[in-house]
Formats: C-alpha cells, structure tokens, sequence
C-alpha cells in the first residue's frame, strides 16, 4: 500500500456532480499537478478538510472544469492514508479527462474496494464495518439502508467484541495463575468457567438467530409463484411489480421459463420468481421449464401457491393435482402462502384448506390480479411470516454466509468446551477449545484472517470505493 490510487468514485454517467479520488503518499501534490486553485495557493498547503475552488486542467494542461477539490491527511481520512477528492461537474467526458491527468501525474488506476480495502487494512473499519460499506449501496430497502447504516457504526462489532473480550478475560486469567503462581491471583473455578462459557455461547445463538433475517434485509427472500397452468401466476406477478413484466394468455403453458423480479411486499424484499406451469407434458421446451420451476420452488424461502379461486367443483382432476402441489410445496418449502385467483370471478369450489397441514394450516388468501382485490391481505400474510427484529438490534446483524459460518465456528467451539467441563476434563484442556473461539471471532471482526479471504470479499465492492 505504499502506491498512489486514482478513480472515478461516482456513477460514470451525466449528473450533476462527479467526485475523482485519490488516495496515497503524495496525494495531494499529484492533485496539485490537475488543479490550480483560483488564490493561487497550493492544495498542499490548505487545511484538511477545507473546500478550495478552482480549475481541473487535463494532462496537456488545459481547463476542462470548474471543481472544488479537498485533502485529508494521515490517519485522520477514510482511507487512513493521504486523500485528495476533486468535485467536479458529473460529466463523464470530464471525470475520465481528470482521471487520465492523475495517472499522468504519477497515480495507478484503483482496484474494486481498494479505497475500502486500505480502510479496513490500516485500521479505520473493522470487517463488517467494511462489509455494511457494500451492503449500504446495494441497499434496496429503507430496512436494509438501516441495518447497513447500523453495522457500519460498529452495532454489530461491539455485538461480538463482547464476546470476544469475555473470553479474553478468561484466557487471561487463567494463563496468570500459570505464568505468576507466585501472585496472589486467585484459580478459576469450574462454575466462573461454564458462567463465562454460557453467556458467551448464548449470545452467539442469538446473534446466529438474526442471521436469516440479515441475509433477507439485505438480498431479498427468493419467493416462487407456483401452480398449475392458467392459475394467474404471470398476472400476480405484474400485478405486484406495477407493469407487464411477463407474458399474459389464456393459451396453457406460456411461460415456459422462470421470470424474476423484484418487489417490496408486506415490508419484505422479495425475489419473484414466476414459474412454468407445473404440469406432465410431452413438449420437450415445457418440461425444461417445468424442471426449473420445481429448482426454483426448492431454493424459495416462500412459495406463493396459486389456485384457481373460479375452479368447478366438478373438475376433481385439477383439484387433486393443485393439492399435491401445495403438499410438494409445503415439503419443499419453509413458508407457503396459498392463494385463491381470480376473485373477480364466480367463485368455485371450496378445497377446505383449514384441515391442510393441521395445527400448521397455511395462511389463505383470496385475491384478483386484475382488480388488486386481495393484495393488502397477501402483503399482510407475508409480512406475518418474515417478523421483525428486536427494537434497537437494526446493524447488530450478521448480513452475511461468511459471518455466519464465523460464529457457527466459534460457537460449536463453546459447546465442545462446555461439555468438556460438564464431563470433568481439566481447565487446560478445556481453555484450548476456548482459545479456537477466540481465534474464529477473530475472523469474524478480521482481527486474524486470510489474505485470500479479503479479497474475495472486497471484489465484490466496485471501483472508487
């Protein structure tokens, strides 16, 4: 990290504002070679911080733009290294002349997160800090903007340095009584020990319950719209995205293909997934899409099974098959919400789906697509089966796979000591699974972690950041 880094840090399309980044030693004196200052003073010389308007010239030296340009100094920066930003006006004619003079001015093109990455290497961020940094700008939600926003000020951080520090605390008694047997430091007795074990091993549980909702604030719940052939899936989903996103006939087995989009429904990020009719058939493309839809129903963290509110009583064949559909559903699934369609028509017959699955009869709901008849209850019904989280725990989430596995780790490493002290094993012994926890929760917080593990994570970041 002894190198200078340049970038776009804006959006490379007509705005109003355009910000060019640099970071690293010599910032602000490779920021001085493209920007003259109306007082004539030298960036070099302001104070951090401070605004200072004048002229981006490109690499011949020419006035492109009218910028107000700024430095921050080591450590107190983003980066915790030298920065200079350039505002300039968000044309991007003008972002990539400015950028092209910085490069000429002796700084490199920055890699995807390195700004971020520099951040979180000298100290300003923690990982999950890092982390919240790209969950913030792929936030779709008002939640999701929270708990990032939440996660990057630490809520999470402080959430498992609890753990950790208690922990510590243990170990390092312990290893006082050995290393100054001399000292008046009293033992550990097996009941301080399990105290400290079970606190810690139950804070990590419930740090582990707020996974699921974590990952769905941030990703969206993938949702399947299944059922048979002409029950109204196609029209449910334009209905809930506001516009013809697929394909509406009364021709069975025109979706032949999965159809995915987003929308907000009963304050849950869903992923909609509109499926093929699931249905025998001899066409060979329909079967193609059959197979999807049933590997779309198997990912789903809901299913929206559709039925078709008009169907005759008479018409046994369809209703025994869309009750093996809800019961394939109901397997395969976590959550199901089964919905009656067309309730714009006359109404058919009435399966009885209070008796289906008994104690655990799924929600029903009675809607139209082309009416919005029934939508306010289907967005009350999924918002009953994804509930909030505690008041006051928005950021103190875990968001992601690698977070989880973390504290899954670092946990099961907690039992294992637990139960070692429940079967009489010695304190030394049962500290060295102690200390494996200690070691994963670095991980966590990325006090100790791989080098290739921190890339992966900040490729997925874009340049500038």
């Amino acid at each position: 990290m002894s190198d200078l880094i340049a970038a776009i840090s804006t959006p490379l399309s007509p705005s109003a504002i355009g910000i060019l980044r640099l970071s690293g030693p010599g910032a602000a004196a490779a920021a001085d070679r493209v920007f003259r200052a109306r007082s004539g003073r030298p960036l070099a010389e302001a104070p951090s911080r401070t605004l200072v308007y004048g002229s981006l010239l490109d690499r011949e030296g020419r006035v492109v733009d009218q910028v107000l340009a700024t430095v921050s100094r080591a450590p107190h920066s983003y980066t915790g290294e030298d920065t200079a930003e350039l505002q300039c006006h968000g044309s991007p004619v003008v972002l990539s002349l400015g950028l092209e003079a910085l490069c000429a001015a002796g700084a490199r093109l920055a890699q995807p997160g390195e700004f971020t990455k520099r951040a979180f290497l000298n100290g300003r961020l923690d990982l999950p800090q890092a982390e919240a940094v790209a969950d913030l700008l792929e936030a779709e939600t008002p939640e999701g903007v929270r708990a990032a926003a939440g996660q990057l000020s630490g809520a999470l951080s402080r959430r498992v340095e609890g753990v950790y520090h208690g922990l510590v605390d243990l170990l390092a008694h312990f290893h006082a009584v050995l290393d100054y047997p001399d000292e008046d430091i009293g033992p550990l007795e097996a009941e301080q020990i399990g105290g400290v074990l079970s606190a810690a091993a139950g804070e990590l549980r419930r740090l582990l319950e707020t996974y699921q909702r974590g990952r769905f604030l941030v990703r969206g719940a993938p949702c399947a719209i299944v059922g048979l052939p002409n029950a109204g899936k196609s029209s449910l989903l334009n209905a809930l995205v506001g516009y013809q996103r697929a394909i509406v006939t009364d021709i069975p087995g025109t979706t032949r293909d999965t159809v995915e989009e987003r929308c907000m429904l009963g304050g849950v990020l869903l992923r909609l997934i509109d499926t093929a009719g699931l249905r025998e058939t001899d066409d060979p493309v329909e079967r193609l899409g059959v197979a999807r839809s049933r590997a779309a129903l198997e990912g789903a963290e809901l299913a929206l099974v559709l039925m078709d509110g008009s169907a005759p009583a008479e018409d046994l064949d369809r209703l025994t098959a869309e009750l093996q559909l809800w019961e394939e559903a109901a397997r395969t699934c976590p959550r199901t919400i089964l919905v009656l369609t067309k309730a714009d028509l006359p109404r058919g017959a009435d399966r009885g789906f209070s008796v289906l699955g008994g104690e655990k009869a799924p929600p029903v709901v009675r809607l139209s697509a082309r009416t919005g008849e029934g939508l306010a209850e289907l967005s009350d019904a999924v918002r009953a089966l994804f509930p909030q989280g505690a008041p006051g725990e928005e950021g103190a989430v875990l968001t992601n796979a690698r977070q989880a596995e973390a504290a899954e780790r670092a946990l099961r490493g907690l039992e294992r000591a637990g139960e070692g002290l429940d079967a009489g094993v010695t304190p030394d012994a049962v500290l060295t699974d102690v200390e494996g926890a200690v070691e994963v929760l670095g991980e966590l917080s990325g006090r100790n972690i791989r080098e290739d593990v921190v890339a992966r994570i900040f490729a997925r970041f874009c340049v500038g950041k």
